[in-house]
């Protein structure tokens, strides 16, 4: 006997199609319409057939949005369409006499009209859409948009009939359309895919030589070029919108110091002096004595940002602390963590930001200096470093090239080489592994134990060659005399595979 099925329909401001849409699904027991804050007769045109039961959201992407409406079906078999697609009788009769089977999903032939004219061209042809399945089995992704139903283990069965697609009526529709959905895909790729003014103009041009040439819309007249060039123009405006996307995040840049207020002087000078600015300065302040506030509250007179102080009391080497005080703090989406110790290179906010991906750190190199420099800079509030200069020790880590960092830069997946005095993260993914471990005192670890809990939450690590270029003035060692118990806690955090620590930056979140 055939299973009971349940269809799911998201609509928006679709009462041109919905009546034909309902009146082919009128043989199901169950029709689920999640309507999408429709301001025209989309409701009231639903309400009249008695298999429709209608609930409401805002939209919250077509993958999610999907799964929402399953979650509302009485049936465990679910039918996905969408407001402006038509069941022909033929499909209707297939998809409800048809013995399903747990493991398989269902697909089934679409055409698609301009009008109404079927486009069998431009990539609109030989269009097979999976949409029969068990919601207990499987659901749709949660993307935005191109959302599917996810397949992994289901074999998939090809049933006959057609499902009619009457995607737009005119150029209008077209063009709505496509700002929608090259918007959601810039939300949905932003720091997950690259993008360029080139790769965009590239992606556009080559759109339209496959579809209007090699996948035929030339033999469909006006509405062949229409389309053919309305795709090319989506692709454009998709990866010009990326571009920008990825360009646009916040950033907030953390300076840790204590007590050396010479050098963050030099420090501060050197953010005012960045090609591209952060949006905002936070000095993690470990307990410095009044020569650092005077130093900061001078900057603080002319900055071209918003410079900060995050200040707590000198009660020993706390680093893990203040640095989770001033992330507490900090207003942007992405943070940049320096020593007050790094003077930078003018593009080292820059290329660290054209470097930055999602669910992704990223470990900085430092170019050390030699006394000799360190001292010339500090006494001249001066310096022109190039991987030339005399006095540096370490010259390859001097050179700035954002093609060789991109070329570069590859994941690691291990600790080796962390050092918190050049990193870069996300501040949602520093609020999921609660911060820097404050169980951490006195010199040594943080930083690895920090980033061990990164990777252990599924966050990957890319160092930052010829990139995020920072100069390390030169000063004797910390003492080392806690080192052993912050191993401990280190291997710990190694032994238990931590993704979280107790003692972090969530007791400084307001609630």
């Amino acid at each position: 006997m055939p299973q009971p099925i349940s269809v799911t329909i998201l609509a928006k401001n679709s009462q041109e199609l919905l009546p034909q849409c309902l009146k082919a699904l009128a043989r199901f027991p169950e029709v689920i319409l999640l309507d999408n804050d429709s301001t025209d007769a989309t409701v009231a045109i639903a309400g009249q057939f008695p298999n429709v039961k209608v609930f409401h959201s805002s939209f919250i992407g077509f993958g999610p949005l999907k799964n929402l409406a399953a979650s509302y079906a009485s049936h465990d078999w679910v039918l996905s369409i969408d407001s402006d697609e038509v069941l022909t009788p033929e499909l209707a009769q297939t998809i409800l006499s048809h013995p399903l089977d747990n493991a398989k999903a269902y697909r089934f032939l679409r055409h698609n009209f301009y009008g109404k004219r079927l486009i069998n061209a431009c990539g609109w042809e030989n269009d097979y859409v999976l949409r029969l399945f068990n919601r207990k089995v499987t659901s749709f992704t949660d993307r935005e948009v191109h959302e599917g139903i996810k397949t992994d283990g289901l074999a998939l069965e090809t049933l006959p009939g057609i499902l009619n697609h009457y995607s737009f009526k005119n150029t209008d529709e077209l063009l709505r359309k496509l700002n929608q959905y090259t918007t959601l895909f810039a939300q949905q790729n932003r720091f997950l895919k690259s993008s360029s003014a080139f790769k965009a103009i590239y992606k556009g041009f080559w759109t339209f030589l496959r579809n209007y040439f090699l996948k035929r819309g030339f033999l469909y007249g006006f509405e062949g070029f229409l389309i053919s060039a309305c795709n090319a123009n989506g692709a454009f405006y998709k990866y010009m919108k990326l571009h920008e996307a990825n360009r646009s995040m916040t950033t907030s840049l953390i300076i840790s110091t204590y007590n050396w207020p010479d050098a963050l002087e030099v420090v501060l000078k050197s953010v005012a002096l960045q090609n591209e600015l952060p949006d905002e300065v936070i000095i993690a302040d470990d307990g410095s004595r009044a020569e650092t506030k005077a130093v900061i509250e001078k900057f603080q007179e002319s900055f071209p940002v918003p410079l900060r102080h995050c200040w707590h009391e000198d009660t020993g080497f706390r680093l893990a602390a203040i640095r989770n005080k001033a992330m507490a703090m900090a207003k942007g989406e992405y943070i940049l963590s320096i020593d007050g110790d790094m003077v930078l290179h003018p593009d080292f906010v820059k290329s660290h930001k054209r470097i930055a991906r999602a669910n992704t750190f990223i470990q900085g190199k430092r170019v050390l200096l030699q006394p000799e420099l360190t001292k010339q800079i500090l006494q001249s509030k001066q310096w022109h470093i190039t991987p030339f200069t005399s006095g540096i020790i370490n010259r390859f880590n001097a050179v700035s090239s954002e093609t060789l960092a991109k070329l570069g830069s590859k994941k690691r997946p291990d600790i080796k080489a962390i050092r918190g005095c050049n990193m870069a993260f996300w501040r949602a993914d520093v609020l999921q592994i609660n911060g820097f471990n404050e169980d951490i005192e006195g010199w040594g670890r943080e930083d690895s134990e920090f980033a061990i809990r990164m990777l252990n939450a599924g966050v990957e690590r890319r160092n930052l060659p010829f990139g995020g270029v920072g100069y390390h003035l030169y000063h004797p060692e910390n003492a080392r005399t806690s080192l052993p118990e912050n191993d401990k806690i280190l291997a710990d955090a190694i032994g238990q595979k931590a993704k979280w620590c107790r003692n972090g930056i969530s007791k400084y979140l307001q609630a």
